[in-house]
């Protein structure tokens, strides 16, 4: 028996109009990259601007206080601790080959022949230091094709940021018309999740470097402000960040004291006891979190795709994803009830 399959030229329309979509997406997934970035920015510096807004400030000028108020910041933290790090990396080049000298048996039983000796070691980063030069080049290009792609975003980002609802508009514009409404409400929840999260993290790092830096400080640990950089930084990744710190801060105080290494271990477990069990908490009751999982395997695709930036700012993508599917299964579980 014969079957007809009745297609009609509006279901065709849609499959080859889909199709192109994915291609054109596809040849463009470079640019698309950048904007993605640039609208993640904006929603994370949104709530700030809106705040300042309430005071009657007009948008324009509320977001060239935001942006402004970031990048001072951030400069003057560069301009404060380049010298201190400066001089670390100074202090670490003097006690290197001592340090090596201590290292040295432990690597050479795991088999790198490159640590027989410290002239071995030097000659490797010899032969290293060459054939990075033949590629000095790309080097230069990747160097600057991401600052260049640095701009691009936040450039992007500000001018989106000048313009009210810009995101909930271009939000609007991709979602169905029947859904708009709905897409725009799970948009304004994902915002508040996403910038809660990040607010959150901004603080215990700040929470952790600090006392890290206090610990390092009092116990006369070397490299301290390094260490305290470090336990900040990390401090986004869900355990693994900790636990990474605290062995590079354990190893290489224990290089000089393997007592003194002991105590700011032990100092450094007590501060992620407190972030973990009182500061995170009573954020996260103000800020509803993001499971730290999908935390964990965000920050391993995006540092896979697109390296350091990637590995940040992929979080908020997760983010809206999460909060997406959340209500997605919320509502469908009430429809079988």
């Amino acid at each position: 028996m014969n079957q007809t399959l009745d297609i009609s030229w509006q279901t065709i329309f849609k499959v080859v109009l889909i199709g192109f979509s994915l291609y054109l997406v596809f040849l463009l997934r470079d640019i698309l990259v950048l904007v993605i970035f640039a609208l993640i920015i904006s929603v994370l510096f949104n709530p700030a601007i809106e705040f300042l807004q309430r005071y009657k400030i007009p948008r324009v000028l509320a977001t060239i206080l935001i942006y402004t108020g970031v990048f001072g910041i951030l400069g003057f933290f560069v301009y404060l601790t380049i010298p201190i790090f400066v001089n670390e990396l100074k202090q670490f080049s003097q006690f290197f080959p001592q340090y090596f000298e201590k290292l040295a048996p432990p690597l050479k039983g795991l088999g790198l022949e490159t640590f027989d000796s410290f002239d071995s070691f030097v000659d490797g980063l010899g032969g290293l230091a060459i054939k990075a030069s033949s590629n000095i080049f790309s080097a230069v290009s990747i160097i600057f094709g991401g600052i260049f792609s640095t701009i691009t975003i936040f450039t992007i980002a500000i001018f989106l940021s000048f313009e009210q609802n810009a995101i909930e508009k271009t939000v609007g514009i991709f979602s169905p018309k029947k859904y708009e409404e709905y897409v725009l409400i799970l948009w304004k929840k994902s915002q508040a999740k996403v910038s809660g999260w990040f607010g959150s993290k901004i603080l215990t790092g700040l929470f952790v470097g600090l006392l890290t830096f206090a610990a390092c400080k009092i116990l006369a640990v070397k490299y301290a402000i390094s260490f305290a950089f470090l336990a900040g930084i990390l401090n986004i990744i869900p355990i693994i960040g900790p636990i990474v710190t605290g062995i590079i801060i354990f190893v290489f105080t224990g290089l000089d004291s393997w007592t003194k290494a002991a105590f700011v271990l032990i100092i450094f477990f007590l501060i992620q006891q407190i972030e973990g069990n009182i500061i995170t908490p009573i954020l996260t009751r103000k800020f509803v979190g993001i499971p730290a999982v999908l935390v964990f395997i965000a920050l391993l695709i995006g540092s896979q795709l697109w390296g350091i930036l990637g590995a940040i700012l992929v979080i908020p993508l997760a983010g809206v994803i999460f909060e997406f599917s959340r209500d997605f299964l919320k509502k469908r579980k009430e429809s079988i009830e």
